[in-house]
């Protein structure tokens, strides 16, 4: 089956809201604002928590398609102050954004075991919180980028991998993905051990039927190689599956970085991917 498959030279600013060097003062933070805190995972002594960003008329009425938003970071690093610029840029499309925390290794002392099953706790608390949220549990975009997209494609996966409580498991897969230069391949990841490194390798891991995909990847992203994000697409495109490849020329890992400029244009897409599966109006 033939998968439609877009390549253009694009490239994003910093108000994708990528910020590492700083994400460890900003940690942990009791709100951000625009939003509203709720904890989904009362840890002790730090409780994890997700900042909501409602739009403009939201009422507990409403059944809006809820937008998630993992930041990046390696597992090692990262906050939801990264994650918050999509989350409330969501809300002025008429979404209800979220930006959640997760256990990273700087923070926590945890491994990706930890943030795999966090990502996934995160979707099923929004389902089960839908009515409260306003949104509808049957329209959910999950997002990443980094290690944030490898949580994102975790959630899209039914069987619970290993660290992962099967009870936490979202009961729905996400309507939709969009993923940043996502870690799709930790076969190979030394540090997590054979067993695991293929475990939590969604590559490996797919189901037969996968949400739409809407991928970006650079092509001279030293972090994760162009081959793996085209590995992805193509086992993706293989299974009957949806996957929107956006290539981008000569992009870094932190590709958005490289120039300012075209932000409007990679939200531009963004949005008409929304749009293309009713997840937005035109």
């Amino acid at each position: 089956m033939c998968i439609p498959c877009r390549f253009m030279l694009i490239a994003i600013g910093a108000l994708l809201g990528v910020a590492w060097p700083s994400s460890q003062a900003r940690a942990n933070p009791n709100a951000l604002p625009g939003s509203e805190a709720y904890v989904y995972r009362n840890l002790s002594p730090v409780p994890l928590q997700l900042y909501v960003f409602k739009p403009e008329g939201w009422n507990s009425g409403d059944r809006r398609t809820a937008f998630i938003w993992f930041f990046g970071g390696g597992w090692e690093t990262g906050a939801p102050h990264d994650a918050a610029p999509w989350a409330s840029w969501a809300a002025s499309l008429g979404m209800v954004g979220v930006a959640p925390d997760y256990r990273v290794k700087s923070r926590f002392g945890t491994t990706p075991l930890e943030a795999v099953a966090d990502g996934r706790a995160v979707v099923r608390w929004v389902e089960d919180h839908a009515v409260e949220l306003g949104v509808d549990s049957q329209r959910i975009v999950v997002c990443g980028f980094s290690a944030g997209g490898h949580l994102a494609l975790w959630t899209a996966i039914n069987h619970a991998p290993p660290g992962s409580a099967p009870e936490e498991s979202p009961r729905n897969k996400p309507t939709a993905l969009i993923l940043l230069s996502p870690v799709s391949d930790t076969s190979s990841y030394r540090s997590l051990g054979k067993y695991y490194a293929w475990m939590l390798s969604p590559v490996h891991q797919l189901d037969a039927k996968m949400p739409a995909v809407l991928l970006f990847q650079g092509t001279a992203d030293p972090a994760v190689p162009y081959m793996e994000s085209a590995t992805l697409y193509e086992r993706l495109a293989a299974s009957g599956n949806f996957c929107e490849f956006v290539t981008i020329k000569d992009g870094s890992h932190i590709f958005f970085r490289d120039d300012p400029a075209y932000v409007p244009k990679t939200r531009a897409i963004m949005r008409q991917f929304l749009v293309e599966q009713r997840l937005i109006a035109k």
